[in-house]
């Protein structure tokens, strides 16, 4: 699988790199990136042929949106495909009023959630300034899950499915946006998203990866009716699937339990036998299912990127996932990559 390889957006007439560039870390979550190493990892992702750029108001409280406009601003606008999100409004205010947490050396803005129309759009057009571009091809709604909003999640989700949607739809149908979708932690939620609205695709971090394919019983197949893309981030479960089952290994933000760390163990059983990472199997499966065309991976360092691009490009033959289906390690009905 090359980084570079080019799908359709579903339904949309927009075609990403089957390798994202996701800029949560460059929000400076729990520690500092300095600015030579954020443009550096811009510049790897550009000349690596990554043309698929991911950011929020969210991360870093604006920060991650002005260094993405900063490196992409001066690039062929043509060239590459945009996304942010809504569902936060962010307001200026003097640093030490703020609480940052769990962003470090953020941008000097106070964020707060509005999902109503009005505040949509204002933030659709603040994440434009902040960025210093003319457009964003995709928006999202940001985390109406449960994981985010707990037990107001209902009230949310109900608010943004009235104020947010109906601001992204006008936005798609006067041409402002190319695709709208959802943004958040939960496949349950993007399902019930969909039930309700048309919208063109999903942001999922997590929960469909070598660990979780349960969204294979009734969303995938839905986004695959719909003609509904998804976009997976997280294929690591937070760690376990890029450190493998040692001591202190995290799945889904929290230390594995022993049974996951059980599984890992097995699946990485399997990777030895054909000289397969395990990163690679998690990254390359992802991209595997027929509705989702791109993988949406953030990065601290220029090495850890180079890293995850080595992964997402390192040959797999099929027998490795054939193996991994007849030790039970694998659902059955789950797409695997073509042999490479």
């Amino acid at each position: 699988m090359h980084p570079s390889k080019k799908r359709k957006l579903g339904r949309v007439d927009i075609d990403v790199t089957t390798f994202g560039f996701g800029t949560a870390p460059l929000g400076n979550i729990f520690r500092p990136i300095d600015e030579p190493t954020a443009e550096a990892m811009f510049d790897t992702a550009w000349n690596s042929g990554v043309r698929f750029y991911d950011t929020a108001p969210m991360y870093g409280h604006g920060l991650a949106e002005l260094r993405t406009g900063h490196s992409l601003r001066w690039k062929n606008r043509d060239e590459f495909v945009l996304s942010s999100k809504v569902g936060r409004r962010l307001k200026p205010a003097r640093r030490e009023t703020i609480d940052f947490t769990p962003w470090v050396d953020a941008a000097p803005f106070t964020m707060d959630f509005d999902y109503s129309y009005d505040g949509t759009m204002r933030a659709f057009e603040d994440s434009l300034q902040r960025m210093g571009l003319e457009r964003m091809d995709i928006c999202f709604i940001h985390d109406i899950d449960v994981f985010t909003r707990g037990k107001d999640q209902p009230e949310v989700f109900s608010q943004a499915m009235d104020g947010a949607w109906r601001a992204l739809e006008r936005l798609r149908d006067e041409g402002t946006v190319k695709a709208i979708g959802v943004g958040v932690n939960e496949w349950e939620v993007c399902l019930e998203a969909l039930k309700q609205r048309d919208f063109d695709c999903f942001l999922l971090a997590g929960r469909y990866t070598l660990l979780e394919q349960d969204a294979l019983d009734t969303f995938l197949p839905l986004c695959e009716e719909r003609g509904a893309a998804v976009i997976v981030g997280g294929g690591f479960n937070s760690g376990i699937l890029a450190t493998g089952a040692k001591e202190g290994a995290k799945y889904n933000y929290a230390p594995a339990s022993p049974e996951i760390l059980d599984k890992v163990g097995k699946i990485e059983a399997v990777c030895r036998d054909h000289n397969v990472p395990l990163a690679a199997a998690a990254l390359q499966f992802v991209v595997a299912h027929p509705a989702v065309p791109s993988f949406m991976a953030g990065t601290r360092t220029v090495e850890q990127l180079n890293q995850n691009l080595a992964w997402f490009a390192h040959p797999i033959p099929s027998a490795f996932w054939v193996d991994l289906k007849a030790k039970g390690l694998l659902r059955e009905d789950a797409p695997t990559p073509a042999a490479g």
